[in-house]
């Protein structure tokens, strides 16, 4: 499959949308497109958007076009997923000039095989060489990396790029990351494949995020994550965890923890309740 640009699929941005993304990131239009730019807007992005599958839990209208993706991160208070998340910011970069490529990968390939290509949308941007941008996968890099295999530290973070057997590269987060990894390819662009597992991942009862809540924002230090009922801390050395204990407590947590807006947080306790006790049983 050859790759495809996010320009080349109107995946971009107009002028005026991208001049409301880079104030919802509260970062200016680039001088210049370098990798020092660019790891700036991806930085800025993870520290003002949170990454989140409220929709896939609560089973709510979603999508993967970056323009619906627009309209709720950066018109309304809310974050997103993988092909939201990459989606928004490859629609961004491609309208500030970069050259992006959309790329088809699989998280969690190298324990589920082939089924799980699809189930992931990260970034390609070409500079001075290849980079990965990725700010989809929720808890690893928050600054761009080159697209070779290799060792990475970011924050007392380890992260890595290897081979595998089959020709693939695979993305290997860190220890405590919640996904261990995913595969992808430099050139490789199926937005088919993404549409039918995104499709998968919203519908089926199957789908890890219909049956568990998943919430994460980066901090200066590393992050915090909620999933269902505990909220987590953590950085390169500590993990600290708390339960919530009600529907207030948990309207408050997305209020001043992760900077969302939902009109009816009680709902989600409801559901988050629901899964406990399917779990329980």
């Amino acid at each position: 499959m050859t790759s495809a640009s996010s320009s080349e699929n109107g995946m971009t941005l107009t002028s005026g949308q991208l001049d409301a993304y880079l104030a919802r990131i509260g970062v200016d239009r680039p001088a210049s497109l370098d990798v020092e730019s660019l790891s700036r807007l991806h930085r800025a992005h993870l520290m003002a958007f949170t990454w989140e599958a409220l929709d896939a839990f609560m089973g709510w209208p979603s999508s993967i076009a970056p323009s619906v993706a627009f309209a709720k991160m950066v018109e309304g208070k809310r974050g997103g997923w993988c092909y939201e998340m990459n989606g928004l910011f490859g629609a961004a970069l491609a309208a500030l000039g970069f050259r992006v490529t959309r790329l088809c990968g699989g998280v969690n390939r190298e324990m589920i095989g082939d089924a799980a290509i699809g189930n992931h949308l990260t970034l390609r941007v070409d500079l001075d060489r290849p980079y990965l941008a990725e700010v989809g996968l929720a808890d690893a890099i928050v600054e761009p990396v080159p697209l070779a295999v290799g060792p990475i530290s970011q924050r007392g973070f380890d992260f890595s790029i290897l081979s595998t057997p089959d020709g693939w590269l695979r993305f290997k987060n860190h220890a405590n990351g919640l996904a261990h990894s995913f595969d992808f390819r430099p050139d490789h662009s199926d937005e088919a494949a993404i549409a039918a597992t995104f499709g998968w991942l919203t519908q089926d009862p199957g789908s890890p995020f219909i049956s568990a809540l998943a919430i994460l924002r980066h901090t200066s230090e590393g992050y915090v994550a909620l999933k269902n009922d505990c909220l987590s801390s953590v950085t390169a050395d500590s993990v600290c965890e708390q339960r919530i204990t009600s529907a207030g407590h948990l309207a408050d947590t997305f209020n001043t923890v992760f900077g969302l807006d939902l009109p009816k947080p009680g709902h989600v306790w409801e559901k988050i309740q629901k899964v406990s006790r399917s779990e329980v049983a």
